[in-house]
C-alpha cells in the first residue's frame, strides 16, 4: 500500500471514529441546538414582540446566538482524546497530525454546525425574518459555521490541558469570530432588505477555505505545545 493510500485509509478511519463517537455523545450535538432554540425564543420577551422590531434585529440575533452555540461545543473537541491518552498516540502516529485534525474538525462541523444551519429557518420564522432572506441565512450559516468551528479548534487545542479553560478559550477565539459575524449578519440583513449579497457570501466562502487550509496546521502546533507542557 502506497503512502497516499495509507493516508486516505487513515483519514477515512478517523472520520468514521469521530462520527461514531459524536453520535454516541449526542449531547455534544444537541446542546448547541437547544441553546440556539432557547436563547432565540427569549429575545422577543426581552427585547420586543413587535414584528417590525424583530425583523430588524433578527439577522444579528440569529448570528450571535449561532456563534455562541458553536463556542459552547468547542471546548470538548479534543478533551476526550486528551483524557484517555488517544491524543498522545495521534502525536506519535507517523501520519501527519494535520490530516487527523482536519478530519476531526470536519466531523465536528457536520454534527454541530450543519444542524444549526438546518434549524435556522425555524428560528427565522420565530423572529419574523422575511422569508426571502431565509435561503441566504442558511447559506451564510453553512459557510460561516465552518470557520467558527475551525477557529475554535485552535483555541480548544491551546486550552486542552487546562481543566477550566472555557473562559480562556472564549478570550482567544471570540475576537477571531468577529469578521465572520459581521459579514454573516450583514448578508442576511441585506437579503432581508432585498439587496444583492454575493460579496458577503464570497467573503464567507474565503473564510471557509482559509480556515479549512490553515486552522488544522495551527491546531496541530497548539496540540503539540499543550501535550508537551
Amino acid at each position: 500500500m502506497s503512502a497516499q493510500d495509507s493516508l486516505m485509509v487513515g483519514m477515512w478511519a478517523t472520520l468514521r471514529r469521530e462520527l461514531t463517537l459524536l453520535w454516541r455523545r449526542k449531547s455534544d450535538s444537541l446542546n448547541p441546538l437547544l441553546f440556539l432554540l432557547m436563547v432565540s425564543s427569549l429575545f422577543p420577551l426581552g427585547v420586543s414582540p413587535a414584528p417590525d422590531v424583530l425583523a430588524l434585529l433578527s439577522p444579528g440575533i440569529i448570528w450571535v446566538v449561532a456563534l455562541l452555540a458553536c463556542l459552547l461545543s468547542t471546548e470538548s473537541m479534543f478533551r476526550s482524546d486528551y483524557d484517555d491518552g488517544a491524543l498522545e498516540l495521534f502525536l506519535l502516529n507517523p501520519q501527519p497530525l494535520y490530516f487527523h485534525i482536519l478530519v476531526k474538525v470536519l466531523a465536528h462541523w457536520l454534527l454541530t454546525g450543519i444542524p444549526l444551519a438546518v434549524l435556522s429557518p425555524i428560528i427565522a420564522l420565530l423572529l419574523n425574518l422575511p422569508t426571502e432572506a431565509i435561503p441566504i441565512l442558511v447559506t451564510s450559516l453553512v459557510l460561516g459555521t465552518a470557520p467558527l468551528v475551525f477557529i475554535g479548534a485552535i483555541g480548544a487545542a491551546l486550552t486542552v490541558g487546562l481543566r477550566r479553560g472555557g473562559v480562556l478559550l472564549s478570550l482567544i477565539v471570540l475576537p477571531l469570530y468577529v469578521p465572520v459575524l459581521i459579514f454573516g449578519a450583514d448578508a442576511v440583513k441585506r437579503a432581508a432588505e432585498g439587496s444583492p449579497v454575493p460579496g458577503q457570501l464570497a467573503i464567507l466562502a474565503a473564510f471557509f477555505m482559509l480556515s479549512f487550509a490553515l486552522a488544522p496546521l495551527a491546531a496541530a502546533g497548539a496540540l503539540k505545545i499543550s501535550v508537551d507542557s
